[in-house]
């Protein structure tokens, strides 16, 4: 437990509560009037508005009464009640009973037909979809059943979300990373998979299992297809199976790239490989990260080893059933014609081009500082810019006894409030510095993050010239 570690909620965020805590009690002078919390993709606590027809279903499934109550029922839209009404009926008696272990049986068929209409036609087993608490709780569960011992590896991205690296690290396992190429939009290279691989392999580590986030988080490239189907064909020759996170696959901004699911890829390709995917209502467009909500679909898969999936939930009884249900509703939004079709599709237009200009911006004005080169966010919801430190910045870092990023996103922090990740904290090329920040902030945030970053980095640079 002591070697796990999980960067995006660690020290420097810890520092951040602790002057918005002072700030809030007016018990210290800083020189920022607020904490800009750049650190997570939690789009909601940067005041991303709730999609209304989410919000508004619910409301009635969690309180059924309000349809008794004169007028509420007339002010709703019409698809609204009527699936709310359609919710209540299929979670009778109640909403707050446990669900079956592996989720509602009609939001896995739902689920089901997102994904065939997803991926042009390629059926899913509603069977082989477990609902869960947002992705984490899924993986877990993919990773507790491929780890027995110190000699199972995975195959990580670097960087790569510490979710897969702090689990690894509390189940045993081996973690054996792959870099990706940041001179090349952080590509994904099948050469350098092999060369991972085989190295494990002489080391005596059985790679069980390959981790490929899709869109990229922290770096925010989109795999092409011809790419992904390297990937999937390299997996089956090596019987490795994938773990596919695809939880920004909503979250493509960049002109001419579109998201291809795994699951696509490897059925166009008749490939026999075992996969695991991965979605989360938290990101997209929704950004209810706090409902908790998603799913894994097993593919190729085993029956016997999807039962022992169904035991593993089943001993935490289910999923929580409000996440659940914004599940049912990110894969079966309102459909031209509903009621609050309108409504529904420009909300989610103005969150996602609002995302887009963000991240352009973001990104423009990273590179635009002296020694910082950052890749364009073609996805997700984060840049990840290479900081090149002086000398002198490096000296008081080891000095300071915390690592040279860190020390730079320390000082970031207390001279503006803006509060980052070091790269460190995904992983990174030894004799490289990074981190990561999300554009989350609404855009005259994100406008204000710009002008103190960039005055903060002057600063910096004169300091340790």
């Amino acid at each position: 437990m002591l070697t796990a570690q999980y960067a995006v909620r660690g020290a420097l965020v810890q520092r951040a509560e602790v002057l918005e805590g002072k700030l809030k009690a007016s018990k210290t002078s800083v020189p920022f009037d607020e904490i800009i919390y750049c650190n997570i993709g939690n789009p909601q606590q940067l005041q991303q508005p709730p999609l209304t027809f989410l919000r508004q279903v619910l409301s009635l499934v969690e309180c059924p009464e309000l349809l008794k109550v004169p007028g509420v029922a007339a002010a709703m839209p019409s698809d609204v009640v009527a699936r709310a009404q359609a919710i209540i009926r299929a979670t009778a008696p109640s909403a707050g009973a446990y669900t079956h272990s592996k989720g509602l049986a009609f939001v896995r068929e739902h689920v089901a037909q997102f994904i065939a209409e997803r991926d042009g036609g390629h059926t899913a087993n509603a069977e082989h979809i477990f609902l869960s608490d947002g992705a984490s709780p899924a993986v877990k569960v993919g990773l507790t059943l491929l780890l027995r011992g110190k000699s199972d590896g995975i195959l990580l991205p670097i960087p790569q979300y510490p979710l897969y690296s702090a689990t690894i690290a509390l189940l045993g396992g081996t973690q054996v990373p792959y870099y990706l190429d940041e001179a090349n939009q952080w590509g994904l290279s099948v050469r350098e998979l092999e060369q991972q691989w085989a190295a494990a392999k002489r080391a005596g580590v059985d790679v069980r299992a390959l981790v490929v986030i899709n869109p990229g988080n922290p770096t925010g490239q989109v795999m092409t297809y011809d790419n992904i189907a390297e990937v999937v064909q390299w997996a089956a020759k090596r019987d490795v199976l994938l773990l596919a996170d695809e939880v920004y696959q909503a979250n493509v901004y960049e002109t001419g790239k579109q998201f291809h699911s795994f699951k696509k890829v490897l059925r166009d390709l008749k490939s026999p490989l075992q996969c695991f995917s991965f979605h989360s209502v938290s990101k997209g467009v929704m950004g209810e990260c706090g409902k908790r909500g998603g799913y894994m679909e097993a593919v190729n898969v085993d029956d016997a080893v999807v039962e022992q999936i169904y035991k593993l939930n089943s001993i935490n009884l289910c999923p929580n059933v409000p996440g659940q249900l914004t599940v049912d509703i990110m894969v079966k939004p309102p459909r031209k014609g509903d009621a609050s079709y309108e409504r529904h599709t420009a909300e989610m237009r103005e969150i996602f081009d609002s995302l887009k200009r963000r991240a352009e911006r973001l990104a423009a004005m990273l590179n635009s500082l002296e020694g910082v080169t950052c890749n364009p966010a073609q996805g997700a919801m984060y840049a990840f810019p290479q900081v090149r430190l002086p000398p002198k910045a490096i000296a008081a870092a080891k000095s300071a006894k915390v690592a040279p990023d860190a020390y730079y996103c320390f000082q970031l922090l207390e001279a503006t409030g803006i509060c980052v990740v070091p790269g460190s904290g995904f992983g990174q090329r030894d004799g490289t510095h990074h981190f990561r920040t999300t554009f989350l902030p609404r855009e005259d945030k994100v406008d204000k993050v710009a002008r103190l970053m960039t005055a903060f980095h002057s600063e910096f640079l004169k300091k340790h010239a």
